[in-house]
Parts: C-alpha cells; structure tokens; sequence
C-alpha cells in the first residue's frame, strides 16, 4: 500500500510537464524517499543474455544510488506479461500486483491501454524526460501509430539492419526485389524467425512495405472488407520464396538470437536485426567474424522505439518510476550505445546534454559494422498493432511448422 505522501506527490508530479533535471524538486523527493528498499520485478524479454546483463549492472547502479533493486523476470513474450496483469485485474487485484515494469510496445502496449492496465501518465513528469528527442525522434511518443500519451517511457530507438559476412557475399541485395531474386538463386542461404516472434513479424512488415500497392493503409486499423485483396501480394512474396529458404521452410529459427547463430555458424548467408550495432557487438565478443558488415534496404526499413510501463496495480510504483527515469540518464543511454554492452541507439537529443554527457556518446566507436546515422536510411513506420496481429495469425495457418 502507498503512503499517503507518495500518493500526493504522483498527482503533483503529473501536473508538471516535466522536472528538467532538478531531482531536488520536493515531488521527486517524496518518489525516491519511497522507492528506497523497494525490489522492482522488471519483466523483460530474457532471449539475449547482453540484454540481461545490461539490465543486471542498470540494477546495480539502481541500488548504488537510490537503494533500489530490479529483479527481472525473464519473459518469453511480453504477452506473458500483459495476461497476468489482466488476470489479476480480473481478479480484483487492484494494488499489490506481481508485475512492477514492462519493457513492452506495439500490441502489448494497445492492449494493456485499451483495457485500463496501465498506470499514468507518467513519462512527462520524469526528471530526465526534458533530454529525450521528441521532434527528432517522433517514435518515442508513438507506439505503432499509437500516441503514448505518457503511459510509457523510451529507452532504446531501433531500426532494422540486414547482417551479412562480406567475405562470403561481396555485395548483398539491397532491395526486396533483389533479396527475393537472390533468396531463389541461393537456396538455403536465408531465413527469418518463425511468427509470432516479433523479428519474424518485422520481416513480414518489411515486405509488406515493399509488396503493398497502398502501404500508408496500415497506418489505420485492419478493414475486414479489404484485407484479402490488400495482403495479397505479401502471401505471393513469400509463396515464392518458401521453398527456397533454409531447410525450404519446413522449419524456423525461433528468435532474433537463434537467427544470429545461424549467421555466426555460416548456415545462412543473410541474417537481420533490430538493433543497428548488434553485429559489431558481436564481433567485439567474438561471436561473428569481422568481415560481417550491414546494410539496409531501399526505401527504408522498420524502425522504432522500445519503452517501459508500469501496470495499473504495480506494487512498487516508485521504485518503477525510479528505474523508468534512470534508464534516461545519458550515463545508461551511453553504456546502451556502446556496441560491445548492447549497441542500442539513444533515445536522447544529444545537443541538450551537458559537455560531460555529450562527450559519453562522442567517445563511443560504434563498431566496424555498424552504419552511420547518415547511412541508416529512412525509418519507416510502424503499422498498425491489428495488422500484425492478423498477419501473423494467417502466417501460422498458412506456413506454421511445430518447433
């Protein structure tokens, strides 16, 4: 149960547009007076053991500084997250809940919003919200078309790159034309993870924008009246190179990592990667050879932004905003940047930190592999949380397999 203290200090807080970068404001006093000795269960996505590292040294410096503890919860899918929060709300649990912070977006994100899961806003009235770049980086105020409207924080931007090892492919397809061109002239050279994993579902958006007649229609929710006709043309796409993918499709890689190992171990030639600086991380641990290199395609590719929410009934509410607000310092922001921790991009505008801070990301050498800003290409945006939704529904119908 929260105190009555911290109870008004959260209304107060979120009246503010944001704090700046005074944490000796009394409102956030009254937070991080609250949070100290709190454990907060971060339920995150546990597939990659850097992520689960990077999270265990941010609990450290959580513990270090305001005597908070993350403990996280190690998830398959986020889906496993927003079920048991709805669960307990339909339960009646109300306050006391299991789930403390989420690293969600996308359909998680609409779900728990259409349903009154989420508590906020809150982001806004964080004290480093005031160094995020909102007007460059308009995907950290909307979630898959959908405005955050404060009920979730940024703390990593991500663009799809394609990975491929130069020494074996000199020169890789740069369009979805050539890409399907090269996957039938080399066959078993490529694959994606299997639907419904989220960098599965990134490829299938990824040829939808390069097969749709009208791709700015997913920018609204699914019309039943058209859907056939529309998606049409990504279910002949991927027709035609099915058979042609490794072990012709009759099986997947299950994640992002497991599709990395494959690149790693020369069974495909061309894997893929929402973080831009996954393969020279990789190369810097030893994992990858250092003539893999990236590109992305035509166009553009899909790109976004990973944000943290706090459940409607979290049972260390303060802690959760504590941790939400750290994950923004750009001494965090800094360490994710660096290619051989996670290689994430900021969430940050660069120009509104301070000397010292700034010069956190100007030390930084992004990695051999790693594409500069400059040559990223356009982020393209994210559809619709239904598109995906029934897309990859369809897939499962059409071309699922048993793992």
């Amino acid at each position: 149960m929260f105190r009555r203290h911290f109870l008004l200090a959260t209304a107060c807080i979120a009246a503010l547009p944001h704090l700046g970068a005074a944490q000796t404001a009394p409102e956030w006093e009254a937070v991080l007076s609250e949070a100290r000795g709190q454990t907060v269960f971060w339920h995150a996505w546990g597939g990659d053991p850097k992520i689960n590292d990077f999270i265990a040294w941010v609990s450290g410096v959580a513990q270090d500084r305001y005597g908070v503890t993350i403990e996280q919860v190690k998830l398959a899918s986020t889906a496993d997250a927003v079920a048991r929060v709805l669960g307990e709300r339909d339960a009646g649990v109300t306050s006391g809940g299991a789930v403390d912070l989420i690293w969600i977006n996308g359909e998680n994100f609409a779900a728990m919003k259409a349903e009154g899961l989420l508590h906020g806003p809150f982001a806004e009235s964080l004290p480093n919200w005031g160094l995020v770049d909102v007007a460059g980086k308009p995907a950290v105020v909307t979630d898959f078309t959908l405005p955050t409207e404060g009920f979730e924080s940024p703390w990593a931007m991500a663009q799809l790159v394609f990975e491929y090892d130069s020494a074996r492919l000199p020169e890789p397809p740069r369009s979805l034309a050539t890409l399907k061109d090269w996957i039938i002239a080399n066959p078993g050279r490529f694959t994606y993870p299997q639907p419904p994993d989220y960098m599965g579902t990134t490829f299938l958006k990824q040829v939808a924008y390069g097969t749709l007649a009208d791709p700015s229609v997913m920018q609204a929710p699914v019309d039943e009246a058209t859907y056939a006709e529309t998606v049409a043309p990504i279910w002949a796409f991927l027709d035609e190179i099915t058979p042609h993918l490794w072990r012709e499709g009759r099986a997947y890689p299950q994640n992002e990592p497991a599709l990395g190992q494959l690149l790693a171990d020369g069974e495909v030639d061309i894997g893929f990667a929402f973080n831009p600086g996954r393969a020279s991380a990789e190369i810097a641990a030893g994992n990858l050879p250092e003539s893999v290199r990236t590109f992305t395609l035509e166009g553009g590719t899909i790109g976004n932004a990973s944000f943290v929410a706090i459940p409607f009934n979290a049972a260390h509410r303060a802690g959760a905003l504590v941790v939400a607000n750290l994950i923004l310092d750009p001494e965090v922001q800094a360490r994710a940047q660096d290619p051989s921790v996670l290689g994430f991009q900021t969430v940050l505008n660069l120009a509104a930190l301070s000397p010292q801070d700034r010069a956190r990301f100007d030390a930084l050498d992004l990695g051999i592999a790693t594409l500069a800003p400059d040559q990223m290409g356009p982020a393209l945006l994210e559809p619709h949380a239904s598109w995906m939704t029934r897309i990859s529904q369809d897939w499962v119908e059409r071309y699922g397999v048993a793992q």
